[in-house]
């Protein structure tokens, strides 16, 4: 009885994990969006390669760069992101900031999950 109720356990726990990685890919593709201002967000200047790395590594989620530049240059239209040219370690590199309207935007996101989860 015992060895059943472990396997139970073991079992319910593995489906609950797949669920979670199924919902963080369902997210993240369909809301690619606010997952790279989250990003953005979270660590300032950073550039184009190291988001596709970050998302790779973080989400589980293969980021094309036929999908990354696009939306990172919508946001930037949007005017939820800046962008400047960088040096670092002898290489011009484009980082990217999230701006007052971005952070705005992202604000406004969790306040529709917020009352998405309440009803």
């Amino acid at each position: 009885m015992e060895k059943l109720l472990i396997e139970t356990r073991t079992e319910a726990k593995i489906m609950a994990e797949t669920y979670r990685e199924e919902l963080v890919q369902r997210i993240t593709k369909n809301l690619l969006d606010i997952q790279l201002l989250r990003l953005i967000q979270a660590q300032p200047s950073i550039w184009g390669y190291r988001i596709k790395k970050k998302v790779e590594t973080d989400l589980n989620i293969k980021l094309r760069h036929g999908a990354l530049y696009p939306m990172l240059n919508f946001l930037e239209k949007r005017g939820f992101l800046t962008s400047k040219k960088q040096q670092e370690s002898g290489r011009a590199r484009k980082v990217y900031v999230i701006t007052k309207d971005g952070k705005e935007y992202l604000k406004s996101y969790y306040g529709i999950l917020r009352e998405q989860l309440e009803t």
